[in-house]
């Protein structure tokens, strides 16, 4: 008896619809993934594209109206742009969703401090800190001691900016913070350490290297401040910071 052969072409054929239905069936899947559309959302905004991670993350809480990491997301992508007054109202948003989320709070006591509105502000780094499950802890320990600052509260931002240290030994803005508020205390041999603990970290930073060079300059090692001056003015970008280095380097010659 004959073998009925099927024709090479018909197979083709049959598995490029295959493969077609298969890809339709999953596109139409993920358009209806609110996790896929957040996670879409986040590409974006780590690639600083506001507009697009916005739509995104938009077509997530279309999906799940209560999709409090979405909440988040919108709030931060609002922060990013300035946007104070939208970003609290998404991470209130966020609260009311989830109050256990401590990351929300403390970029919501980010955008309270940014409002002005700094006891609420404060408020909400210390109920971040006080969670003990939130993992990140140095990060409301290190916003509550730069709120502390700028209200000339130095000895207390010391402590706190301290605790973020001891928990993140490796965060370099804090330990470039906790060099500010040593000058602050007239304390310039302690900043002038911190700094330095910060730059082995990231050696590269400008601003760690400006702030390093005008402790010097304060220590009198004026030959130190010269060389960090002369090294970092032509990667500096910004006029106000290139006309204060320019100063600088007129007393040091």
């Amino acid at each position: 008896m004959m073998k009925y052969k099927i024709p090479f072409i018909l197979i083709l054929s049959l598995m490029l619809t295959l493969c077609a239905s298969t890809q339709e069936k999953l596109q139409k899947q993920r358009a209806e993934d609110p996790q896929y559309q957040y996670n879409i959302g986040l590409v974006y905004l780590q690639n600083g594209n506001f507009a697009e991670a916005t739509k995104y993350f938009n077509k997530a809480l279309a999906l799940r109206s209560n999709f409090y990491l979405a909440l988040n997301a919108l709030g931060l992508t609002n922060f990013m742009q300035g946007e104070f007054q939208n970003a609290a109202g998404y991470f209130e948003k966020c609260l009311q969703v989830n109050p256990g989320f401590s990351e929300a709070r403390n970029y919501l006591g980010s955008v309270y401090q940014e409002l002005g509105l700094l006891d609420r502000a404060e408020e909400e780094y210390r109920r971040a800190i006080a969670d003990e499950t939130y993992k990140s802890r140095e990060l409301p320990y290190y916003n509550l001691a730069r709120l502390y600052l700028a209200q000339d509260k130095n000895e207390e931002a010391l402590q706190l900016v301290e605790k973020s240290i001891e928990i993140n030994s490796r965060m370099v803005m804090s330990l470039n913070l906790k060099g500010i508020v040593l000058e602050r205390l007239g304390r310039i041999k302690d900043a002038i350490e911190s700094y330095r603990k910060a730059l082995r970290i990231n050696p590269e930073d400008i601003n760690l290297n400006y702030n390093l060079a005008v402790a010097y300059f304060k220590d009198d090692r004026r030959e130190d401040a010269k060389i960090i001056f002369e090294k970092i003015y032509p990667q500096v970008t910004d006029k106000e910071t290139r006309d204060k280095i320019n100063e600088y380097l007129k007393v040091l010659k």
